[in-house]
């Protein structure tokens, strides 16, 4: 399989999109000021103690507090505050936590009261980021993510990835890692570490100890709330969870972020740097690449998918349903259950990537079309099961129902992706009523006029759809030439094939659009 990863950055956003066999599958955008991460340390007070909830709310800086129930403290939390304790009271070298006392286990059926109070300061991290009107979601049994390991403080427990299929290997790996690891802290082996050599886990292992012991450093003299460790942005953090030998490309339209994840990439593996390539085409990157078309056809509440047949997908506040519809595809000479089989195994090709692309959660409702046999159904479960093992988040699949129903759990824990794919006219402002086609060189010059008298701005691009791009710029002296002598202004016409027929925008040397 053929996996590239595309790269937009932009002055407010970097969006990023990963393809298979040259089909989006996943899209992750992460804005210039988002402040709340999955896997962010946060020093937090103790708001509110619920106990009727066995939860607690904890000021971690956002608008509303953020939600920590007892069952997410972890068995160690006793440990890890005194440890924190320690630090803020400390004036002199930070005590490494190898020589940390362990506390006997907090209660596994405890309460919440037994152990929290209002005004407490506490080290959590960030499970959940905030989703609609709620807070995010904490936990204080921390971790700290690497390429290969996953280091837990305060616990002496190695545990292996169950992905890795081989028992002796996964032997191997706990074995190296017992041997290895520092006293007070437990590592989980993560799938890619398989077949790795002992140095290089002793590197990362060292590597994240190093990171933990340097962010709580810092932590001294601090108040609440106040960010101890941030999580790698959106861009390494994916990398550093998907790139294995089969990834093939990685292109970025911007120099720093291309030098930044060049850098970070030959840190974890730099047989794969080449594989990272700056874009400088003049088309916008996710043009290019047919990103946008894509994300056009695969956003909206229906989605097609094979010759006819489509979904209807439709959301709650509890709850995500998907109806599976066969379309044109029922007029066919097949029988009704090959029909609805074929169907359905398209379906769940489509599903899983409709749960990766949109990044939904919670349960997720599916309702196929109805088949009288029992293998048909079981190879429909077994489809989606074989398509959803590519998906890194969290999930279970449960059997077709006797209804036709699947029931799906996926880990939620950030918003749901959201694109609106039905725009407003941009010529009518959805008015439903455009100006007569045959002004539109008028227009486009009047703009331009008033750019040539308010703002000294040379060269410009302006984007059009390709049949106005065609037209603009036919010809030996064409209407692109003659508005260049008349306004002294270098201009390039640039044809965007997702605009629609009287869109028009100027933009600046910089990319940015041009508003009067």
């Amino acid at each position: 399989m053929n996996n590239e990863l595309v790269i937009d950055v932009s002055s407010s956003e970097i969006s990023l999109a990963l393809l298979e066999d040259k089909r989006l599958v996943e899209l992750h955008k992460e804005r210039n000021d988002t402040k709340f991460s999955v896997g962010d340390i946060y020093l937090g007070k103790v708001k509110r103690v619920m106990p009727g909830l066995n939860a607690a709310f904890v000021d971690v800086g956002y608008e509303k507090d953020a939600f920590l129930h007892y069952h997410d403290l972890g068995p160690q939390f006793t440990t890890l505050q005194k440890y924190v304790k320690g630090v803020l009271a400390g004036k002199g070298k930070l005590n490494p936590v190898q020589r940390a006392k362990v506390e006997k286990d907090i209660n596994k059926d405890g309460k919440i009261n037994e152990v929290l109070a209002s005004g407490q300061v506490i080290a959590v991290q960030i499970t959940k980021e905030p989703i609609s009107t709620k807070g995010p979601r904490l936990t204080s049994e921390i971790s700290i993510a690497g390429r290969n390991l996953v280091l837990i403080p305060f616990s002496d427990k190695v545990s292996v990835s169950q992905k890795i299929e081989s028992s002796d290997e996964r032997s191997r790996l706990k074995t190296l890692l017992f041997s290895i690891k520092p006293k007070n802290f437990g590592v989980i082996v993560r799938t890619v570490a398989e077949s790795k050599k002992v140095a290089e886990l002793d590197a990362e292992l060292k590597g994240l100890v190093r990171k933990w012991e340097n962010a709580f450093e810092q932590m001294k003299d601090s108040i609440p709330p106040r960010i101890i460790l941030s999580e790698l942005k959106r861009t390494s953090a994916i990398l550093r969870d998907i790139l294995n030998p089969t990834f093939n490309n990685v292109y970025v339209n911007d120099d720093s972020v291309y030098g930044d994840i060049r850098e970070y990439i030959s840190t974890i593996a730099p047989e794969k740097e080449k594989i990272v390539k700056l874009y400088e085409g003049t088309e916008s990157i996710f043009e290019h690449f047919s990103v946008d078309k894509q994300l056009k056809g695969s956003f909206g509440k229906t989605v097609s998918f094979k010759s006819g047949a489509y979904l209807v997908i439709e959301h709650t506040e509890a709850l995500h349903v998907v109806d599976v519809n066969s379309g044109n595809r029922s007029k066919s000479a097949k029988d009704q259950e090959t029909n609805a089989l074929d169907t359905n195994l398209a379906a769940a090709d489509e599903i899983s990537r409709q749960l990766r692309l949109r990044d939904m959660g919670g349960i997720i409702v599916v309702d196929f079309i109805d088949m009288h046999e029992n293998e048909n159904k079981q190879k429909v479960y077994d489809r989606m099961k074989e398509n959803m093992g590519r998906d890194r988040t969290k999930h279970n699949i449960l059997p077709l129902s006797k209804f036709g129903l699947m029931q799906i759990t996926r880990q939620r824990v950030r918003p749901e992706m959201n694109i609106d794919v039905l725009e407003k006219c941009p010529t009518c402002n959805g008015s439903g009523e455009i100006a007569p086609p045959v002004l539109l060189t008028d227009q486009i010059e009047a703009y331009l006029s008033a750019i040539a008298e308010n703002k000294d701005i040379s060269p410009l691009e302006l984007k059009v759809h390709p049949f106005v791009a065609a037209f603009l710029t036919s010809g030996l002296i064409s209407l692109r030439r003659r508005w260049m002598f008349r306004y002294k202004i270098k201009i390039k016409v640039v044809p965007v094939s997702s605009y629609q027929f009287l869109q028009y925008r100027f933009f600046d040397r910089e990319g940015e659009a041009i508003t009067l």
